[in-house]
């Protein structure tokens, strides 16, 4: 199986995370969530540039403008791509000034989907937002300690998302249609020895890959059967979250961390925070959905 890891570039993320590639431009785009930076890399040609948003942000997302919507520490809100200039649309938890958003992603039907946590990382304080197609904004789940990862399952039918202390990928009935969900029970348990469940992706047969805070590795599951298929080992603990890009979305895109780590553990982790990627993997991805209407 192809799986030679290679680093990509040279950029350390202190808190590196959700990794979306376009198609389009072919451009592999991340965050730093703590620095506020959103990195922009064209593998093909290393063209490189970099987003300084001057606060945190937690997600990115392609729209089809062109340009992105992302998870910022005060809110929900569009980016230009190009200047990276901010234009602020919901400020939902203006009244939870210790809160931040984190991960999201674009739903099959193009609605954006981001939620929060306390950025102490502690208490059930946090919730998973929707922006409609219709541009309005709703709470979706409440009781988050650390929102994660999202993933939608080939037939549109199931939603899969993360709070990652709860070890669990946890499983919605999803409505296309409507983007509502209701019937939440638990996919797949992730033991406590394998390090916390933090971003994830799906690929071209519906497997779910998860990436490990603290374990060390990406996996790969069946979520109808709650079995784990593959495990992908890396040269840092702090994996946060992974993607598929390049032309035939058969890259494997790796982020991870640098942040909650002893500086004796970063001597030991001297690769911690960088940008990972095993080229032509024995797995296929899936374009990423772009948020329309939103």
């Amino acid at each position: 199986m192809a799986r030679n890891i290679e680093r990509v570039g040279d950029t350390l993320s202190q808190l590196g995370e959700g990794p979306v590639w376009d198609d389009r431009t072919g451009t592999l785009l991340w965050v730093d969530i703590i620095r506020g930076h959103v990195h922009l890399l064209k593998p093909a040609t290393a063209e490189y540039r970099r987003l300084d948003l001057g606060e945190m942000v937690g997600v990115v997302a392609l729209r089809e403008s062109g340009h992105l919507i992302a998870g910022i520490r005060s809110g929900i809100a569009d980016i230009d791509i190009l200047t990276g200039t901010i234009t602020r649309r919901f400020t939902p938890e203006s009244h939870l000034p210790d809160n931040r958003f984190n991960d999201g992603k674009c739903d099959p039907a193009g609605r954006f989907w981001a939620g929060t946590m306390p950025i102490s990382g502690s208490g059930p304080h946090g919730s998973l937002y929707l922006v409609g197609k219709e541009g309005s904004l709703h709470r979706m789940v409440t009781g988050v300690t650390i929102s994660n990862g999202l993933a939608w399952s080939l037939d549109r039918k199931k939603m899969y998302y993360i709070d990652t202390p709860t070890f669990e990928v946890a499983c919605f009935d999803y409505d296309d249609a409507t983007g509502s969900i209701d019937r939440r029970r638990t996919a797949f348990k992730i033991p406590r020895s394998a390090g916390a469940p933090d971003g994830m992706t799906i690929d071209a047969e519906g497997m779910l890959w998860v990436a490990h805070w603290g374990g060390w590795q990406v996996t790969r599951w069946d979520p109808n059967t709650g079995t784990i298929i593959d495990q992908i080992k890396l040269p840092v603990s702090n994996v946060t979250s992974c993607t598929f890009g390049g032309s035939d979305l058969r890259d494997l895109y790796i982020t991870s961390a640098r942040e909650g780590l002893t500086a004796a553990q970063l001597e030991a982790q001297p690769l911690a925070g960088a940008l990972f990627v095993i080229r032509q993997s024995d797995w296929k991805g899936l374009p990423a959905t772009r948020c329309s209407g939103v």
